[in-house]
């Protein structure tokens, strides 16, 4: 009925009322529209689960390797995804490869849109690949299974690219993240920059008042819940109760903000909305064994930054083995994964950026201040700025001095220096930093970690009693067609199955929902009850969030209490005065091995021509700036690709960066000393050498301060005459083409 037709007896409606009958006539259709959408949701997740390799992939890919069909069978995949007619890949960069976190949900998150970690690492010319998974495990599969699964797909993608110019990078998201950093311990020669994004690696890591998840495992009990959740699946998990326990952290979201969002935006919101649940329903399954170790050895036990995870052919997990560039992307409004559990593994593994030097490591950083845990993952934002920049970068990030350093990020504009250097929108940058800045976002304290140690003893008794006492009795009592019925009544399908086309009251939603879309009429913008229903949404929100705000304020008191009773503590073997520490010594092996390298590399610091001697000036040179900017990656990329000379392949020069780096790190004034006798007897080659690296230095603003003072030096060493300081910074002589012969 159209409003303009609408009379009251004695005249026209008064501006109030006719503005009810058209906030009542709008609030009717957008109800019917919003009922249709329930109805599309429900048969669309009808549709997907009914497939038998369901996904959300935006992307054509070709079918590589089925591991179901390995000797260890998995329910793993790897596809090639076939670049768009847009698209141009070279064939000759690093391929990327995207494993799919599967905590619940379906894959396909990380090619979910056109502006995704697929999307932007094919818009800067990598191939790329993906590594996906089927609804449900194979019989015995485990956790180690997948992960030696996922080396052979890796060799697999090496071996069809062995002109590329590096290793693969691979992106690991949320519990993808962390199942890649085990497999790069164990298989560290498989893998080029790995990329943690959203994964959780120091469990217990947190800060009062904030990221209550972690402490789930305890106010349960302990993992004896997950036992018996999949014994009463029949050996199988139900990913829905993972769904469940992510929706669980903000109640205003999954009760009213997301299904309000569709209902007052009915006329534009419906297509983003269905494209995420199909995502977000597509639930799929775990074995037993699967789910038990990532509870016991992850989330309660936090073994895996400790070094207490073994194989099952007595091989350690140990994340100091990792030889890869690591770049781990976090967010402060992550409430799954905050910055301490993606981060604090480093101070779990490292007494110091030395040491993080002495495993030749290094470790790039970067945290959002506000997006959500999945938005790490599927923003189009976050894809087109961070995603973005690490892709076009990666080679950047790849040949880092070993350190530790933070990735940041200032927009492109008409005042950026250099600005045909920079790749993308954004420039970013790799600024050195020490643990101190982990320190500083806050972690536990010896109370603290006495309290997550008396947890995990406390799951570990527990277990033990259900599997003792309850464990046989449930498992006897549990058919297949009894844990199946328990599946397909869990709450989260049941509100897909209830609104879909089953319901035979849905029908007559369809005809109303046509009906409403042919005479729709939304209400104008400044109506006041339709201000009114935003007040009161927003109302609810808040009620929703204080409700939360009090629960979780109370389940840390009560954990925070209970585990922190010395009486508890000591009853299951805590020392209640104890200062625990996650933290491990250097093995013998490894600083045996590492004084081996340290004489090795002394004894050769005379030794190399002048790229070595260009090399180590640079790096002399620009480490008094305590950053690396990528306008002076890719002005050196282009010093490389201009002079003659042989060409070097990226993991060539980047074990020659890695060994200059060391040179000057061990002894700078030998290293500086030995420059003059590396350097040809042509003036005019040391001069274009020496011009050349001012070139990469000035890339992305002027030499000035203690870098000019570094560079007038190396001027001297050169045998140049620049003009500089009236007093020299080293006692290094300027260079004598004779004592090159002594």
């Amino acid at each position: 009925m159209s409003i303009d037709k609408v009379q009251i007896p004695g005249g026209p409606m008064s501006g109030l009322v006719a503005s009810a009958v058209e906030y009542m006539i709008d609030a009717g259709q957008r109800s019917v529209l919003f009922l249709d959408i329930m109805r599309r949701r429900g048969d669309q997740y009808r549709e997907h689960v009914a497939q038998t390799a369901p996904h959300v992939l935006q992307y054509s890919a070709e079918l590589i390797m089925d591991g179901r069909k390995l000797d260890d069978p998995v329910n793993y995949a790897l596809v090639r995804i076939i670049p768009p007619d847009n698209v141009e890949i070279d064939m000759n960069r690093r391929p990327f490869v995207v494993i799919d976190p599967r905590a619940g949900h379906g894959p396909g998150i990380g090619g979910f849109k056109a502006d995704s970690e697929i999307g932007v690492a094919m818009k800067a010319g990598h191939p790329c690949y993906f590594i996906g998974f089927l609804p449900d495990p194979m019989p015995g599969q485990t956790i180690e299974r997948i992960a030696r699964a996922e080396a052979i797909f890796i060799e697999e993608v090496i071996e069809r690219h062995p002109n590329a110019d590096g290793k693969p990078c691979v992106i690991g998201n949320c519990q993808a993240g962390w199942a890649l950093m085990i497999l790069a311990s164990l298989r560290p020669e498989l893998f080029g920059p790995l990329i943690i994004a959203g994964a959780p690696l120091a469990y217990w890591a947190g800060v009062h008042g904030k990221y209550p998840m972690r402490y789930s495992g305890g106010l349960l009990g302990g993992s004896w819940l997950t036992a018996l959740t999949s014994d009463l699946g029949a050996g199988r998990f139900d990913g829905a109760w993972l769904v469940q326990n992510f929706e669980n952290q903000n109640p205003s979201n999954t009760l009213w903000t997301k299904q309000y969002n569709v209902y007052s935006k009915v006329d534009t919101e419906a297509d983003r909305y269905l494209e995420f649940e199909r995502w977000w329903g597509g639930h799929v399954n775990l074995n037993a064994e699967e789910i038990q170790f990532i509870v016991d050895e992850l989330f309660v036990g936090n073994n895996l930054a400790a070094g207490n995870i073994v194989m099952s052919d007595g091989q350690k997990v140990d994340l100091r083995s990792i030889r890869s560039p690591i770049v781990v992307f976090c967010s402060k409004g992550d409430n799954i994964t905050p910055p301490q559990q993606a981060l604090d593994w480093i101070l779990d593994c490292y007494a110091d950026v030395d040491e993080i030097r002495a495993y030749g490591q290094t470790i790039v950083y970067t945290v959002h201040e506000s997006i959500g845990h999945l938005g790490i993952f599927v923003s189009g934002g976050i894809a087109k700025k961070e995603h973005a920049e690490f892709s076009g970068n990666i080679d950047l990030i790849d040949v880092l001095p070993p350190g530790l350093y933070e990735a940041t990020f200032e927009a492109k504009g008409k005042e950026t220096a250099s600005s045909e250097l920079v790749v993308g929108q954004w420039v970013m940058r790799c600024e050195a930093r020490t643990l101190d800045d982990i320190r500083a976002m806050g972690g536990n304290s010896p109370e603290d970690e006495r309290r997550f140690a008396t947890a995990k003893r406390v799951s570990e008794i527990n277990l033990k009693a259900y599997q003792k006492f309850l464990q046989p009795w449930i498992k006897g009592m549990v058919t297949p067609k009894v844990a199946a019925w328990a599946h397909n009544m869990h709450p989260l399908r049941l509100q897909y199955e209830l609104f879909s086309s089953r319901n035979p009251l849905m029908a007559t939603v369809k005809s109303l929902a046509e009906k409403a879309e042919e005479e729709r009429k939304p209400v104008a913008k400044d109506n006041p009850f339709l201000a009114f229903q935003e007040q009161m949404s927003k109302q609810i929100v808040h009620a929703l969030d204080s409700w939360r705000d009090s629960q979780e304020a109370l389940s840390e008191a009560i954990f925070l209490n209970v585990y922190g009773s010395p009486a508890l503590q000591a009853a299951v073997g805590i020392d209640p005065t104890s200062v625990p520490s996650q933290r491990r010594e250097m093995t013998a092996e490894h600083r045996a091995m590492l004084e081996r390298r340290i004489a090795e590399l002394k004894s050769r610091i005379g030794e190399g021509g002048l790229r070595e001697a260009a090399l180590r000036a640079l790096l002399y040179v620009g480490s008094a700036r305590g950053m690396v900017d990528e306008r002076s990656i890719e002005a050196l990329r282009r010093v490389r690709r201009d002079h003659a000379g042989a060409r070097m392949t990226l993991p060539e020069f980047k074990m020659l960066v890695r060994e200059q780096f060391f040179m000057l790190l061990l002894d700078r004034d030998a290293a500086l000393a030995a420059i003059p006798k590396m350097l040809p007897d042509d003036v005019n080659l040391r001069r274009g050498a020496f011009e050349a690296v001012e070139k990469v230095l000035s890339a992305s603003e002027d030499v000035t301060g203690e870098r000019a003072k570094r560079l007038w030096q190396v001027a001297g060493l050169f045998g140049l005459d620049i003009g500089g300081p009236s007093e020299t910074a080293s006692n290094v002589a300027p260079f004598d083409p004779k004592a090159k012969a002594s």
